[in-house]
């Protein structure tokens, strides 16, 4: 009986068993970069808005801080979009005839909120506490870039899933003092530019990270307030990180000066800030029910 394939049949077999190979993987890498583009993820996209606003104008020219229109970050799950009232507050008196500004102006008339095109959108199954992070020590632009020098608000980062975990894995190289939040500026410690840290009583209903005083100037060098007053509960006894002895007239005690520790690196910084915010360990962040609820 002769043979229905030639010898050759063999070769071609296994070439077309390669090339499918080849061409499962080529797809897959495609579509793995695909989901990551900003074709999907928008980063880097300025979308289109019904008013032109600069946050680079009001932020870096006029030196508008970011909770006067972003009430609610500090408090609520989201930072808010702040309402045509707010906008009104200075468009009143400034710029009241502009033609950029005319959705604002029938905003106001009409009662009707302005279309705003949400920049950073994340997808309904995560959540995401504004509050806790800005609590906890996350500046502004380690999310949302240097805003006050974007004259058209665009998405900095992906806010895809893997971008979330690299910072829930290490969250020490991002944390800042509370006092640095807001401060698009904001460098991590170096020789050139150390940072002082020191740790005060912690507070009954505030977060934790309120505790932690930072400075960036030398306190030995007259750059911090060194004492506080306190309230003993006994006349005589001492209060945490007071000095013991006799208490001045009407039971007040003056507290010794505060130990302050310097920084020259941010994992050193992270590290402390970790510590003192009592920021859960990488294993308990990185969990599923942190963000999907």
């Amino acid at each position: 009986m002769a043979q229905i394939f030639d010898r050759s049949s063999n070769a071609l077999a296994r070439m077309s068993l390669v090339l499918t190979g080849i061409l499962v993987i080529a797809l897959g890498v495609t579509l793995n970069e695909l989901q990551r583009s900003p074709w999907v993820t928008r980063q880097g996209q300025r979308p289109d808005q019904p008013v032109p606003f600069s946050h680079e104008h009001h932020v870096q020219g006029l030196g508008l801080q970011c909770q006067y229109c972003h009430t609610s970050v500090e408090k609520s799950s989201y930072a808010g979009i702040p309402p045509t009232k707010t906008c009104m507050n200075c468009h009143a008196q400034v710029w009241t005839n502009a033609d950029l500004l005319e959705p604002v102006r029938h905003s106001w008339a009409t009662g009707e909120s302005i279309p705003w095109v949400k920049v950073h959108d994340l997808p309904d199954f995560v959540y995401f506490n504004h509050s806790v992070h800005v609590n906890k020590g996350i500046g502004c632009a380690s999310c949302h870039g240097r805003v006050d020098q974007m004259p058209l608000m665009y998405e900095q980062n992906t806010l895809q899933m893997e971008w979330c975990l690299n910072c829930h894995r290490n969250p020490g190289k991002n944390l800042r003092p509370t006092s640095q939040i807001y401060n698009m500026a904001w460098k991590a410690p170096s020789e050139d530019h150390p940072v002082w840290c020191s740790v005060t009583d912690a507070k009954v209903g505030v977060p934790t990270a309120q505790s932690v005083n930072c400075l960036t100037k030398d306190p030995g060098k007259g750059g911090a307030t060194v004492a506080t007053l306190e309230m003993p509960t006994a006349p005589g006894a001492s209060a945490a990180g007071a000095t013991t002895g006799s208490s001045p007239a009407g039971g007040m005690v003056m507290p010794a000066s505060l130990t302050y520790t310097k920084f020259t690196s941010q994992k050193a910084l992270g590290d402390f800030l970790i510590d003192q915010y009592h920021i859960r360990p990488p294993k308990q962040l990185s969990s599923c029910e942190t963000c999907h609820r």
